[in-house]
């Protein structure tokens, strides 16, 4: 038995020395130290032996694990080693060589307007605010001045949640001009950007939903010459000198006197073209003083206070700022058509 651990040890150390993967030093362990392995089948007929070679062969079985255990332990230290020598030496950087260039996004050419837009008010001295996008129809239609039976608020024009028509996608921003009135203190500045939804086909310039940007500003002696002479100085920041504009009267319910804007349109210079409609001007905003009854149901004095109130259409003004023809080319998300901005 003496000469089968000898040769054990003898045997086990050689292959334990030329394993060249720690897969297998781990079957040599197991092969050597296993259960089944062959350093315990010898142990096992330890119970042939006599009470006086029993200790002696005991102390030399434990003497080739020692030395087994011991080989195996800094065999694999060695091959980790060698292992992470070949890791870095396949994972070497040649740092000489140029990089790949990495391929950054560009904010979609609405929002790049809406910017540009936020920052000329903010440098007139206007908060911005962003709310809610579902809106009671008191506050989208009814305090706005907009009385049951108006077209606006029929189911064919509308989206509702409910069947009594009293929750709703708000169809503009200007509820927005409801919550302020309620929650800040005079006066007010305020420009309110956001999405708005309406049941219209699409088309070069129509979309079931859209973004709108709604501005008030509520003071003592404000007048119709302070809304003209605000937008015509934000469409001239944002367009350029000698824009040409222009103002025709209309009607809302919740302002009074009413008026819409449009802009020369910017492909055909006002001859008339598919993108106007053959109109030669593009209609980008409604706007007019605010009605006293708007005024007085918000709790606010109409014969001391005075206020001009407009939406515009983002993307229509985004039309215009890029030379677009087609609004739905801004939502068709084609990255080869927005890399251009």
């Amino acid at each position: 038995m003496k000469q089968q651990l000898e040769a054990i040890r003898r045997n086990a150390l050689d292959a334990i020395s030329g394993a060249e993967t720690s897969g297998e030093l781990d079957a040599l362990r197991v092969r050597y130290l296993g259960k089944k392995g062959e350093l315990t089948a010898v142990l096992k007929q330890m119970g042939k032996l006599s009470a006086e070679e029993r200790p002696v062969i005991g102390q030399l079985a434990n003497e080739v694990r020692s030395i087994l255990e011991a080989s195996i332990e800094e065999r694999g230290k060695l091959l980790k080693e060698k292992a992470m020598e070949q890791k870095l030496l396949a994972e070497t950087v040649d740092v000489t060589i140029p990089g790949t260039q990495p391929k950054i996004g560009k904010k979609h050419p609405m929002y790049q307007v809406l910017d540009e837009i936020k920052d000329i008010f903010i440098g007139m001295g206007f908060e911005i605010l962003e709310d809610r996008e579902v809106e009671l129809a008191e506050y989208n239609f009814t305090k706005l001045n907009v009385e049951e039976g108006h077209p606006a608020r029929e189911w064919s024009d509308t989206f509702y949640f409910t069947e009594d028509s009293s929750i709703l996608l708000r169809t503009q921003t200007s509820p927005m001009q409801i919550h302020a009135m309620e929650t800040k203190s005079l006066p007010i500045r305020i420009l309110a950007p956001g999405r708005v939804y309406r049941k219209d086909e699409v088309d070069a310039t129509h979309s079931p939903m859209f973004h709108q940007i709604e501005g008030m500003a509520i003071d003592k002696n404000i007048t119709m010459a302070d809304l003209k002479g605000t937008l015509n100085e934000v469409v001239q920041q944002l367009y350029g000198k000698g824009t040409v504009t222009r103002f025709r009267p209309h009607h809302f319910p919740f302002t009074e006197p009413s008026c819409e804007m449009d802009i020369q349109c910017h492909k055909c210079r006002g001859a008339g073209c598919p993108t106007c409609k053959g109109e030669g001007w593009i209609e980008v905003l409604g706007a007019g003083m605010i009605h006293p009854k708007v005024l007085e149901g918000c709790g606010i004095d109409p014969t001391v206070y005075s206020g001009w109130a407009f939406g515009m259409g983002l993307e229509r003004m985004a039309l215009g700022h890029f030379k677009i023809s087609d609004l739905r080319l801004i939502f068709e998300n084609d990255v080869r058509f927005l890399e251009q901005f």
